[in-house]
């Protein structure tokens, strides 16, 4: 496994992460600790040290998983989570961005992850209206200065107009070191809105949704229908019939034979040095090990 810095945080990361919002049981399938610990096993076997995850995977259900997941360990990840939404039930949550609010999420975080601080607190999916709340920004580095949170940052929605530049604009202002963006094969947005910054800034860069929600993993061919308890199938079926002929050009086209499309489409993500680490969902040990591929692969392939 390899290593890069996280922006100037000065946190040495696995450039292969997990990603965990499928624990919260919204992608058609519902986990158990057994599960998650055989995922958090592997991670541990391949190197790998940040778990990425959130208030709002089900009601702090995901976080619990990792918590008692890693409990024997702590010490040894980095763990990043997220504020400002209240799960309520599937794909239903609550905005709520106060100060008493933030608190309350903060300290059940710190309860489901059975930890007395979090490595990396992420202002999550919010639009620029509740991001610019100095009260809130004031709060959060007084956690930082009580060892609570030891770095803030980002995770930007891509779903809104402006939010994307704005807030990697103002990432050092608010005191945030890290920005997770979504970026893949597909989505390459954040290269001309926001890496400029990323730069600039010397923000770290976690790549959110790095297989493009499991369609980068050569899995699923167009005419897949997604049961109705997963997220993916909220999208129309054009778009998704679009994104897979376009996933069939890719392999076609760009892919060299003899490697898997998942390490191939990570490796493509981490092939520009800003991005820092992705963190792709796990459903399983062997989707662990094939992802963390990507980490040899990042340094010895060429890209069109």
């Amino acid at each position: 496994m390899q290593y890069r810095t996280l922006g100037k945080t000065g946190l040495k990361v696995s450039v292969v992460g997990i990603g965990t919002w499928q624990y919260g049981g919204e992608w058609g399938e519902f986990y158990t600790q057994p599960q998650v610990d055989a995922v958090m096993d592997t991670a541990r076997e391949e190197g790998i040290n940040l778990i990425d995850t959130a208030e709002c995977y089900g009601d702090h259900l995901s976080e619990s998983f990792v918590g008692r997941a890693i409990e024997m360990d702590r010490d040894k990840w980095i763990v990043a989570t997220k504020f400002g939404h209240h799960y309520n039930d599937y794909l239903d949550r609550d905005q709520l961005w106060s100060v008493d609010d933030v608190k309350i999420q903060l300290e059940e975080s710190l309860k489901s992850l059975k930890t007395d601080h979090i490595d990396i607190y992420q202002f999550h999916s919010g639009e620029n209206t509740v991001f610019d709340n100095q009260e809130l920004w004031t709060y959060l580095d007084k956690q930082k200065k009580a060892g609570i949170i030891g770095h803030l940052g980002i995770s930007i929605s891509n779903s809104h107009e402006g939010v994307l530049e704005y807030q990697s604009e103002k990432a050092t202002e608010v005191g945030a070191e890290i920005l997770q963006l979504y970026y893949n094969r597909l989505d390459r947005r954040p290269e001309e809105k926001a890496f400029k910054e990323c730069r600039k800034q010397e923000l770290g860069v976690l790549a959110r949704v790095p297989l493009a929600s499991g369609f980068l993993s050569g899995k699923y061919k167009p005419g897949t229908v997604f049961s109705k308890d997963d997220v993916r199938s909220h999208r129309s079926q054009e778009k998704i019939d679009s994104e897979l002929r376009e996933v069939q050009r890719i392999q076609k086209e760009e892919m060299p034979e003899g490697i898997s499309m998942a390490a191939w489409a990570l490796a493509w993500c981490l092939r520009d040095p800003v991005v820092t680490t992705v963190i792709p969902g796990c459903r399983n040990p062997n989707q662990v090990r094939a992802n963390a591929e990507a980490s040899d692969l990042a340094g010895t392939l060429i890209f069109p």
